[in-house]
């Protein structure tokens, strides 16, 4: 069995994780952050003082086994979202109907399996007590404009596994029984800021994923809770930048993570949203030393095809310097790019008109010690996307020949 993890977000991989679980003798884990804290997920962190579940159920959804005779449901069951116009006493009383038993449907799903049935009244069950617990101390109501079902069913797992959101994805694993395995990367619920390059401060995470502008962000950083916006904006950039190193926390990468990557066959760096979604993970204590230190493991970074919102102005080589340099904040070592990457997928398509293309800068490869392949993986079925299968084809190809080699 051929041992795969792919370092990802919940849609950067959305193409290549379900080319990877389609093939026969492949164990697939990704490893995802856990910082999202916007819309419902916020609402979530903040009530049930948890990390987002929303790109780990991304990601578990794509593993959900469509030979499943409940697979369109339990897909339904994953994107569903309550209305904007939803009434909350409607919704508590719904979600009642269902624990209770007297409705076999949870928010309009039949779910025929009565093992999963069973499982998500318990989880629910643990979601609404807490809620009305967690509603009293903070004379506050929830929202359940826009949210996730799953979300709701997250949040109640979580109380249910002493509070482990690494315990609750499993648990979410094992009631699916999915084709591949999520791990979030840490367990420490820390919150996501940023600051740019000219001084701005991104208070949230959210704020880093909409950010519009070519002005570049500097550097991330993980706090324990969240700035007073009106306090901190009293501070000069200097200041600020201060105190953001000194209370940055060094999170460590959690054990079933470390053991992954460990044990590994092939290490995947997908493309994705970097600042938010993959850089937190590259700086998560341990993952770079596990990583370096798998010697016999194929190593593959993979650049965007088209420019993110985040990182409007990069080129091909700013993505791997940028993945070199977060990796290398996580420990005390100085890892080469060598002992972190074996080689770096660039595409060199435009399918799509209204895409903005990565460009490959040959002149910042110059000083880059690591296999450059330049080749089309853009889909043409799905512009703007890798070509899923010809990402693994061309990795698997890859791993075959460093075999034959060692």
């Amino acid at each position: 069995m051929l041992k795969v993890v792919i370092l990802n977000g919940g849609r950067g991989a959305s193409t290549i994780i379900p080319s990877l679980i389609s093939r026969q003798r492949i164990q697939v884990t990704s490893v995802v952050n856990a910082y999202d804290d916007g819309k419902s997920t916020g609402v979530i962190r903040r009530f049930f003082g948890m990390l987002g579940p929303s790109d780990i159920r991304k990601v578990q959804e794509l593993m959900l086994p469509m030979d499943d005779p409940d697979y369109d449901n339990n897909l339904a069951l994953f994107q569903y979202r309550f209305p904007l116009d939803c009434v909350r006493d409607d919704v508590l009383d719904q979600l009642k109907l269902f624990v209770n038993g007297k409705s076999t449907d949870l928010v309009g799903i039949n779910l025929m399996n009565t093992r999963v049935r069973d499982k998500l009244k318990s989880f629910l069950v643990e979601f609404l007590a807490g809620l009305y617990s967690i509603e009293k101390v903070r004379q506050e109501q929830f929202d359940f404009t826009d949210c996730s079902i799953m979300n709701c069913l997250y949040a109640g797992v979580f109380l249910a596994s002493n509070r482990n959101i690494e315990q609750a994805t499993r648990v979410i694993d094992r009631l699916f029984q999915l084709s591949g395995t999520v791990l979030p990367t840490s367990i420490e619920d820390k919150k996501l800021v940023a600051q740019r390059e000219n001084g701005e401060i991104l208070y949230t995470e959210s704020e880093i994923v909409e950010l519009r502008s070519n002005v570049r962000v500097e550097r991330i950083y993980l706090l324990d809770k969240n700035l007073e916006k009106s306090n901190f904006e009293t501070l000069d950039n200097n200041e600020q930048r201060f105190y953001l190193e000194r209370h940055h926390c060094y999170v460590g990468v959690s054990a079933g993570v470390r053991l992954a990557l460990q044990q590994a066959d092939i290490i995947i760096y997908s493309a994705g949203t970097q600042h938010s979604s993959l850089y937190p993970t590259y700086m998560s204590v341990g993952l770079a030393q596990s990583i370096s230190d798998n010697h016999a493991a194929l190593k593959v970074f993979i650049t965007n095809i088209g420019a993110d919102y985040e990182t409007p102005s990069y080129k091909a080589s700013d993505y791997i310097l940028g993945a070199h340099r977060y990796l290398n904040l996580s420990d005390e070592r100085s890892y080469s790019m060598e002992e972190l990457f074996d080689a770096i997928f660039i595409n060199q398509s435009c399918f799509k008109d209204d895409e903005t293309y990565v460009e490959y800068d040959e002149e910042g490869f110059h000083d880059i010690s690591v296999q450059t392949l330049i080749d089309v993986f853009e889909s043409k079925d799905r512009p703007g996307k890798h070509d899923g299968t010809k990402v693994v084809q061309t990795i698997l190809a890859l791993f075959e020949d460093k075999s034959l080699h060692n």
